[in-house]
């Protein structure tokens, strides 16, 4: 029995153990199976990644290595005509703060760091602004214009700083300071507006790495040609992103310096004539169509904006009642007065309207419908012809002169001096002013019975009053026109633009638009008529003594209706004055500089404005200065022929393209602050 059951026992361990067996030979094959997937489910990954995606992952891992650093190009450089430098690029330290590489808090952070490094209040609270308004990797400007020994302290404690970097940059600077400021503009920090532009015309690329771009003036109008190309570094880096080699460089092309024809001597000298007062200045050389001076009166220093102007210096610009901001010779729209006068007298006489010797009988006023229309100080010519009417300013000659023309007529011959019309200076922001006729009135004006035009308005207009509003850069060129003979040539800044690598150069203005078709007889007529004015005319007292012999017309504009009143300066608020005009060019036989200029609130044109005039052509025209200027202008025909004759290489980046000048009239702007007039009842002219 004992036998028995001991053969059952050893039976069943048996079947146990066999059993257990089965089982770990099962778990065996299952663990087996499932690390061979998994090893194929591995090997299928491993050749996913190295075949499949080899190319994708291979780039990654070079962009993690690699990174491609863009290097900004150096801006071109601005030069005067005689290469005095107006606009350069100088060294600069700067420090800069990342948010999120600060630790503790900022303020401490500053206090800290002013025991090494100057911070005024002011840099302290432009930095806190942007600090609050930035995002986290967003390098945030502390500071600049570190001298080498603040640097040099910096360079010795910067671990101490971390998120505060030094750094060399080139900054814009303008050494002229005042001068030439609404010519040359300025440069700021690239805005999200300017970003959005640049991305829409296909120029985001070219300004990574970039921090400023031209905001105004020959900044902005030629910033493409200014700013270069930007290259790039190709540098391996450490996984927390530090610089271990550069790989390769592809320098970046230093933009493209700017000669402009302006003589800054020239530019002083005008600026000067405006100390304390509020006007504008062109002068233009009328063979070539270059601006030798361009003053607006007063000026601002464009150093302020480069790196973003303080709160206090933006409301002391903007809000000065002097409006130091606005580029007068381009933006403002004044009545010319009697300066408009030879050009009214070319019309009639081309018109057939009147000939130069007929008299015209002036007993001091000119009566129409009614109305009287005076001359200025109630003063009596009698019999007067062309050449008279034009010496003594008479407005009775011109009065009833105006009730015999056509204003569309007047238009279209004005029209083509460059009086109402865009003429395509290389500024931006140039207004189109007003020159009336019956279509802009119609566009004008709402009501049916203001869209209608009067004769009594073409009678204002002759004398330069009622509805014209041309800018003085306007008149500039059209008396550049009338010496010229009728030949027409655009008004530019820039001479020559200068390859800074190959040193070539170019011209962005070879040649007239157009030539006015104009009888000679006529153009003596009213040129012989402001050499009168000049010799004892209204002018006289101002270029007695001159070397030279000059053409030119002198001007008196009202600000406001008299309605009739007698205009009494020292009655009426300053700055509801009249303002002073004048416009010439000489010398008579050989023109070598034409200039308008106007003097707000002023009063008489022959005693303000006349003066500024002779003292401008007194610097141009001395012999000493014109010998120089032959010599130059010869040295560079022969360089010009010489690179003729070599090939042609790629030349720099051009301005932005201009729309043409647009014949089609739309209505003008409400004036500036400092610019309304009202349409005259009649006109304030200048005695003899």
């Amino acid at each position: 029995m004992a036998r028995g059951l001991s053969r059952a026992g050893m039976f069943e361990f048996r079947k146990t153990g066999q059993r257990q067996r089965q089982t770990v030979l099962l778990r065996a094959w299952v663990a087996g199976l499932f690390a061979l997937a998994c090893l194929l489910l591995l090997a299928g990954r491993l050749w996913y990644l190295q075949v499949v995606r080899y190319d994708n992952l291979s780039a990654r891992a070079e962009q993690n290595r690699i990174t491609i650093v863009p290097v900004p190009p150096r801006r071109g450089q601005i030069v005067d005509r005689n290469g005095a430098v107006l606009a350069q690029n100088l060294r600069d330290y700067t420090l800069t703060v990342t948010r999120a590489q600060i630790r503790g808090d900022i303020g401490d952070v500053l206090d800290r760091l002013g025991e090494l490094v100057y911070l005024s209040e002011g840099d302290r609270r432009k930095f806190m602004r942007l600090y609050q308004q930035s995002g986290r990797y967003t390098p945030i400007l502390l500071r600049n214009n570190l001298n080498d020994i603040e640097a040099s302290w910096f360079a010795v404690h910067a671990y101490r700083f971390p998120g505060v970097n030094l750094e060399a940059r080139w900054v814009r600077s303008y050494p002229m300071h005042e001068s030439a400021a609404h010519v040359l503009g300025f440069v700021g920090r690239i805005s999200e507006e300017d970003q959005q532009e640049l991305e829409q015309t296909g120029q985001l690329g070219n300004y990574r790495g970039t921090m400023v771009i031209g905001k105004k003036g020959v900044e902005k109008t030629w910033e493409k040609a200014l700013h270069g190309r930007t290259g790039v570094e190709e540098l391996e880096v450490t996984a927390g992103g530090r610089p271990v080699r550069e790989l390769s460089r592809t320098d970046p092309v230093p933009g493209a310096n700017l000669e402009l024809s302006l003589d800054i001597g020239l530019q002083h000298l005008a600026e000067a004539q405006f100390e304390g007062r509020r006007g504008a200045l062109v002068a233009i050389e009328p063979h070539t169509g270059e601006i030798l001076a361009f003053v607006s009166s007063p000026s601002f220093d464009p150093n302020l904006f480069v790196d973003g102007i303080d709160v206090e210096n933006w409301r002391k610009l903007n809000e000065s009642p002097d409006h130091p901001l606005i580029n007068r010779p381009l933006y403002g729209t004044y009545p010319i007065g009697s300066t408009y006068k030879p050009f009214v007298g070319l019309a009639a006489l081309e018109m057939g309207l009147r000939s130069a010797r007929e008299l015209i009988p002036d007993p001091g006023y000119f009566e129409l419908a009614g109305q009287k229309f005076r001359n200025a100080g109630g003063a009596v010519y009698g019999p007067t012809d062309m050449h008279r009417a034009i010496v003594v300013s008479s407005d009775t000659y011109f009065f009833s002169l105006g009730a015999q023309m056509d204003v569309d007529a007047l238009h279209d011959f004005s029209k083509r001096f460059g009086f109402g019309q865009i003429t395509g200076i290389d500024l931006d922001g140039e207004r189109r002013g007003v020159l009336p006729s019956r279509e802009w009135k119609r566009k004008a004006y709402k009501k049916p019975e203001q869209q209608h035009w009067y004769q009594g308005e073409t009678v204002s207009v002759t004398v330069g009053q009622g509805y014209n509003a041309f800018t003085l850069l306007q008149l500039a060129q059209a008396t550049s026109v009338l010496a010229n003979d009728g030949v027409y040539m655009k008004p530019h800044l820039v001479r020559r633009i200068i390859d800074p690598l190959t040193g070539r150069f170019s011209y962005p203005v070879v040649g007239p638009q157009y030539t006015i078709d104009l009888k000679p007889e006529n153009l003596r007529v009213i040129r012989e008529a402001m050499v009168d004015v000049v010799r004892k005319g209204t002018a006289r007292r101002a270029f007695e003594g001159a070397a030279y012999q000059a053409a030119g017309k002198t001007g008196t504009a009202q600000v406001y209706s008299l309605r009739g009143a007698k205009y009494k300066a020292h009655a009426v608020d300053e700055r509801l004055r009249d303002h002073a005009l004048f416009m010439a060019y000489a010398p008579v036989e050989d023109p070598q500089i034409a200039v308008a200029l106007i003097v707000e609130n002023g009063g008489w044109g022959a005693s303000v404005a006349a003066p500024i005039a002779r003292t401008v052509f007194d610097y141009w025209l001395d012999p000493a200065r014109v010998a120089q200027r032959r010599q130059r202008l010869q040295a560079e025909q022969e360089a010009r022929n010489a690179q003729a004759e070599t090939p042609q290489a790629a030349s720099p980046g051009r301005p932005d393209a201009q729309p043409a000048p647009d014949d089609e009239e739309t209505p003008e702007p409400a004036p500036l602050p400092d610019e309304t007039s009202a349409p005259a009842d009649g006109a304030q002219e200048e005695n003899p």
